[in-house]
């Protein structure tokens, strides 16, 4: 057997020079998750032990008073936990049933299979802005679409972001149409499910329910873990309607924790206090993250996994 220098053989010297040019390949990528994200972080972090007055030429170290306040005296901060919370349980579940639905459609060979898919998958990568811009068109209470259609067959009007009960379900159901990433990412996923398992189970008789529900679920819950991972950060972080469309309102039935953050930040100058907002966001969503790690287990089936 071959030495190399330091007593080494030859097969722990190639696993030393092949964990080198991994970390010299992942440089960049730390580097970036240093000063893109983990800095920043640290920086809202300790900008929230300290207050900015208007006009004030320096910031003022007061250490807990931010996040006491926010869970003492915020008027606002609870309510826009719930807000963000239910929007995002509607657009998640919503996104995950809608996306699944149209990818399973579009796998199927169906005339202009590929323009259909182009069709969907085009309100993801049009502006955020425009794209609910156009929506509150649809949504306006007098001469809005919907409303058309709904007097043209003698119903009353509906406002629905301008009704405090109705303005998240509304916004939700713009974040559903909009999943058009996830509609592609269930597509690749229903691609790579093995074709002998629904030969088999077509051959012991199951119909196509069953064939979907024992063999395509199982079989697509890492790809539906990581959608469900994505669409819940994404959607808990969502800011744009509410400064586009409702501006936090009607009241404060769409003050989601982002806007609120925006306009502590930004409107009423109070930098510090958003930065304390905004780690407990943080955490919020880490915790979120962790549940569905921990339970990801007991449902997410791997081809060649021996439980």
């Amino acid at each position: 057997m071959r030495i190399f220098p330091g007593g080494k053989t030859l097969k722990e010297a190639i696993r030393k020079a092949e964990s080198r040019t991994a970390y010299l390949c992942l440089i960049p990528s730390i580097i970036g998750l240093v000063f893109i994200t983990y800095l920043p972080l640290l920086s809202v972090f300790i900008l929230g032990f300290f207050k900015f007055g208007k006009g004030a030429p320096t910031p003022v170290f007061v250490g807990l008073e931010n996040y006491i306040r926010l869970f003492t005296s915020d008027p606002y901060f609870l309510d826009s936990i719930r807000v963000t919370v239910y929007f995002s349980v509607l657009a998640v579940i919503g996104s995950l049933i809608y996306s699944l639905f149209l990818a399973m459609l579009l796998n199927r060979k169906i005339p202009a299979r590929g323009f259909f898919r182009a069709v969907f998958y085009l309100p993801y990568v049009l502006p955020a802005m425009a794209v609910y811009i156009g929506w509150s068109w649809l949504y306006e209470s007098n001469f809005g679409l919907f409303n058309f259609i709904l007097s043209s067959f003698g119903l009353d009007k509906v406002r629905f972001i301008a009704d405090s009960h109705l303005v998240v379900p509304s916004l939700a159901v713009i974040s559903v149409w909009l999943s058009g990433n996830l509609i592609v990412i269930f597509l690749a996923g229903l691609q790579n499910v093995p074709r002998v398992y629904h030969d088999a189970a077509e051959i012991d008789g199951a119909n196509g329910w069953q064939r979907f529900r024992h063999v395509t679920i199982p079989c697509m819950t890492p790809i539906i873990f990581y959608n469900l991972l994505m669409a819940l950060i994404t959607n808990m972080q969502i800011v744009i309607p509410a400064i586009a469309l409702t501006n936090g309102g009607p009241g404060n039935a769409s003050c989601f924790l982002t806007y609120l953050m925006y306009r502590y930040a930004f409107i009423s100058n109070q930098l510090g206090y958003a930065c304390s907002i905004s780690f407990v966001f943080f955490i919020i969503i880490a915790v979120f993250t962790a549940i569905l790690f921990a339970t990801s287990k007991s449902w997410i089936f791997y081809e060649g996994d021996a439980n």
